[in-house]
């Protein structure tokens, strides 16, 4: 019941900022935007433009073509919410394979669940448990265009089963379907004054796809997240043992801005607000309302760069930004830092993040903690992420 009870506030709370302020884009499926893997989240949640891993596919399919072994399997466990509940977490899976020095294909499942929720109708009568859970399934083929860029197409199939059935309603779950289009690009290892160097930079258009609906009603469709994200970094590699990589990112919601409050007008020169003012100027935002809810996802992809009540200001407003090092040594011990910033008026998501890994043969092993730096609780905050990973087969030379 405390589970309950503290994610309907959560909600509550989540629908009085946006009566108040309407300017926090929501979505469906939030949880394809979590950081799922250990060194994306010690990093600022980054990894459009980090090197290759066998995490790539939540942020740059692409970068597969250039991973350095042949094949790959990791799993990811992030516990959610960790202060109030100890069963809500996301996991996920991953494989890729490097088919040959060109090509590569991968898949991924991600499960996000709320663990067991206790439904009763009074205090007394036997509990009803209900296991509200989201997944995605993901498959992607990323392909050298050249020897320094690659590109990659990938499918996903979401599934969300949050909705509780009752006796008279059988809820079935919401589902829907999205792309994503990502570009990679890393050069050769360059020689400076006193170390050699390599520039990374990468592209993904994330979650494209039509809207996701819960009870089969097109006005309360719920868009997905689709968003684009923008990333460059370089290498720092001093010697054989030692290589530091800095990184940055920016990310923007490819969904439209809610419409904003509208002012009531005292057309009368009265002095004060007239009732049918009021009424006059509620009866613009419920037509303003619905007016972006009939909005289709294609749509509103391109309306989302210039929509904002506010204009370009705000459009800035909307890109959220990260920053993230990591230090390498002998390719056998990493250590990562790193910082996300959201604007205070869409979201206001601001924290520090830190993180290490430890790679062994076949195995690494990576962790990751964060650090909120904002006035709003992060349901990640003081939470460990770990990070599994088993590299097999033939190496490939980095150039």
């Amino acid at each position: 019941m405390k589970k309950i009870a503290i994610l309907l506030f959560l909600l509550t709370a989540n629908q009085i900022v946006k009566a108040q302020e309407n300017r926090v884009i929501t979505t469906g499926v939030p949880f394809l935007l979590i950081a799922a893997d250990a060194r994306s989240a010690a990093m600022g949640d980054m990894g459009v433009a980090t090197s290759a891993d066998a995490f790539s596919q939540q942020y740059n399919p692409a970068k597969f073509a250039f991973s350095l072994q042949k094949q790959g399997f990791s799993v990811s466990y992030t516990p959610y919410l960790s202060s109030i509940a100890n069963d809500i977490s996301l996991g996920q899976l991953t494989y890729y394979n490097r088919i040959n020095e060109r090509s590569a294909f991968a898949g991924t499942l991600r499960y996000f669940g709320l663990g067991d929720i206790e439904l009763r109708n009074n205090v007394d009568d036997q509990p009803r448990i209900v296991n509200p859970n989201e997944l995605a399934l993901d498959g992607s083929y990323s392909l050298k265009l050249s020897e320094r860029f690659s590109m990659a197409v990938a499918g996903r199939f979401i599934r969300s089963a949050l909705r509780v059935a009752t006796e008279n309603n059988d809820v079935s779950a919401a589902t829907s379907f999205a792309v994503d289009i990502a570009g990679y690009y890393q050069s050769e290892e360059m020689a400076y004054n006193d170390f050699n160097g390599r520039w990374r930079a990468g592209f993904n258009f994330q979650n494209l796809g039509p809207k996701i609906s819960y009870d089969n009603d097109d006005l309360n469709n719920n868009f997905l997240p689709a968003n684009m994200r923008l990333g460059g970094g370089f290498d720092f590699i001093f010697d054989e043992y030692n290589k530091i990589g800095v990184t940055a990112e920016i990310t923007k919601l490819l969904v439209p801005t809610p419409p904003a409050l509208v002012e009531p007008v005292d057309s009368d020169n009265s002095g004060s607000i007239e009732p049918a003012e009021q009424q006059a100027a509620d009866d613009a935002y419920t037509q303003a309302l619905a007016d972006y809810r009939k909005t289709s996802w294609t749509s509103g992809i391109f309306k989302s760069f210039n929509d904002a009540p506010d204009g370009i200001s705000e459009e800035l407003k909307e890109i959220t930004w990260a920053l993230g090092a990591e230090y390498w040594y002998q390719d056998s011990f990493a250590l990562r830092l790193g910082y996300f910033n959201e604007n205070e008026l869409k979201g206001a998501r601001k924290f520090f993040t830190l993180g290490a890994g430890f790679k062994y043969n076949v195995v690494k092993i990576d962790v990751s903690y964060l650090f909120s730096a904002s006035k709003v609780r992060n349901p990640l905050e003081n939470t460990l992420r770990f990070s599994l990973t088993f590299n097999f087969g033939d190496n490939y030379e980095e150039l």
